[in-house]
């Protein structure tokens, strides 16, 4: 695709330089100032505002501007591919943007900005320029180019008085006439999501597809934990950072606004995997948890719901009662030890969706401890459904491609509190005897498996919930189905490479799981192990639709 060119005009002082540098910032548009399209042409460095003029007003008045259309096609000579845009800071006469017109056509957009007078004074005596100024605005102006620039207004495609607009109405505006603007562009958003009480299998899923994705995401907070089996052979544990990030380590990896963040897991991680600030982006509106939060769950609902009392929901519960004394939280951008890593993540993800690079979503939690559609009130402090996870990030819906939903052959929860209250509801229980059994696993091994990672409780399971299950298609409306713990049904199903390979059992529970949901079973998982996925997506490296 051709580069499009912005031409900058108007008098000094009226904003150019400053939306010329959010353009190159946030756009990642090629500047160029027409002082140095002088002194190339020329071939010599000017040191003054005069000189600056006066090499221009020889230039043009010996073709009228088809120097600068030649010196703008030699910088587009050397800009790479994927420059979206050059920004020409700026031309002062009509037959300048005559010559452009003529030899860009549609490419070219005409941007001209001014301010009152009394503005253009005050912002010419307080700025500092790389070149020597002139005493005053009145000597700057003297100049019968500069005297006439507002000449150029009558031409512009686009005219904004920056006296009464902030810099980032300039760039939004301005943005949008080159067709960047949001919600236009390709779905590149994948969400993953668990379909059961959590523990699907999710981070497994996660780590497997992430090398697919330049961005990674997750929402919660750290009551979850997401394990992965590295090529070492040993296990890591996510309980924030997502899932992804050391199967794609040039991934930017994300924390929302609805994240709800433990300081101290998050440091640790970070330090664990070597994360620096270029790779990291967390949202200064994210909520942390306080010691505080924890010491509460603990009294108060580890025994009464089996809660992890991570903190979690008092933490989001005073994110929203900030208004009442003593419940003011403390944000992401409030802490010091965050300040390299804060960035506005919703500006971030439109970015990433303008360019079309791919992101990962990854839910934490499932679908049946949503707040408002679990069992309650043995739920967790957040909505756990795909549209709940795309708001926690900061997405639109429009730009979702793909939502997987993460289920389990035996669904599991939370174990029951110390005390004996259950943690809720569950569809026909069983025990790790009755799994044994069906599916040859030694019992001592099922036992230590299922083992909670953030409360280091025996979970509970039960028989597969076929209402649970297409609740949760309802809820999450999936495009595909990720099936994880095959090994479950049968242990000879850990040799299996291939669709064909896995056991009669499993290949009737999948087509059964097809049959009700009527999407696509695209991945089955069956063993925790380096080569553990069954991979069925007709997807896999498509074109974003």
């Amino acid at each position: 695709m051709s580069i499009k060119i912005i031409v900058l005009s108007g008098p000094m002082c009226s904003g150019k330089s400053c939306l010329a540098e959010q353009l190159e910032t946030k756009f990642g548009a090629k500047v160029i100032k027409t002082r140095q399209l002088i002194e190339k042409t020329i071939g010599r460095e000017l040191k003054t505002r005069d000189e600056f003029q006066q090499a221009g007003d020889h230039l043009d008045s010996v073709d009228g501007g088809k120097w600068l259309v030649r010196a703008v096609e030699n910088v587009l000579k050397e800009c790479d591919k994927s420059t979206p845009a050059l920004v020409i800071d700026s031309i002062r006469i009509p037959s300048q943007l005559e010559e452009l017109r003529n030899t860009f056509q549609v490419l070219l957009t005409h941007v001209h900005l001014t301010a009152d007078i009394e503005a253009l004074k005050k912002r010419y005596t307080d700025r500092l320029s790389g070149i020597n100024e002139f005493p005053n605005y009145q000597e700057a102006r003297a100049n019968s180019t500069e005297m006439h620039v507002e000449q150029l207004e009558p031409h512009a495609d686009v005219v904004i008085k920056t006296d009464r607009s902030l810099p980032e109405d300039l760039y939004t505006r301005v943005v949008a006439r080159i067709g960047l603007r949001p919600g236009t562009a390709a779905a590149c958003v994948d969400v993953l999501v668990g379909g059961q009480y959590g523990s699907e299998g999710k981070g497994n899923i996660a780590h497997y597809l992430a090398p697919e994705y330049e961005v990674l995401v997750r929402v919660g907070g750290t009551n979850a934990g997401h394990k992965v089996f590295l090529a070492s052979g040993e296990a890591f544990t996510f309980r924030q950072l997502p899932s992804g990030s050391i199967a794609n380590p040039n991934a930017t990896l994300v924390l929302g606004a609805g994240a709800v963040l433990d300081l101290k897991v998050l440091l640790d991680e970070i330090r664990k995997l070597g994360i620096t600030s270029d790779r990291l982006k967390i949202d200064g509106q994210a909520v942390l948890i306080q010691k505080t939060d924890k010491n509460w769950e603990k009294k108060n609902l580890e025994s009464a719901i089996g809660s992890t009392a991570s903190g979690v929901g008092r933490a989001s519960a005073r994110k929203v009662l900030y208004r009442i004394p003593g419940k003011h939280p403390k944000l992401a951008k409030d802490e010091p030890k965050l300040k390299q890593f804060i960035t506005d993540t919703v500006e971030f993800f439109d970015e990433c969706i303008s360019k079309g690079r791919r992101i990962l979503l990854e839910g934490t939690q499932g679908t049946s401890l949503s707040l408002h559609h679990g069992y309650y009130p043995h739920v967790t402090s957040r909505v756990t459904t795909a549209a709940g996870c795309i708001a926690e990030a900061g997405l639109a819906a429009r730009h979702i491609r793909k939502v997987i939903m993460v289920c389990r052959t035996y669904p599991i929860r939370v174990g029951n509190a110390s005390n004996g209250n259950t943690s809720g509801h569950m569809h026909q229980p069983l025990t790790f005897a009755d799994i044994a059994k069906r599916s040859n696993i030694p019992l001592e091994e099922l036992k230590a498996t299922e083992i909670g990672s953030v409360t280091g409780r025996q979970r509970r399971i039960a028989e597969f919930d076929w209402s649970q299950y297409r609740r949760s298609i309802v809820l999450n409306g999936p495009t595909d189905i990720a099936l994880t713990f095959a090994d479950y049904l049968s242990v000879d199903n850990r040799q299996a490479y291939r669709y064909e390979q896995l056991s009669q059992e499993t290949l009737r529970f999948v087509e059964e799981l097809e049959k009700v949901g009527g999407i696509p079973v695209s991945m089955i998982s069956v063993d925790f192990s380096l080569r553990n996925i069954i991979d069925r997506r007709a997807w896999d490296g498509s074109p974003l639709i």
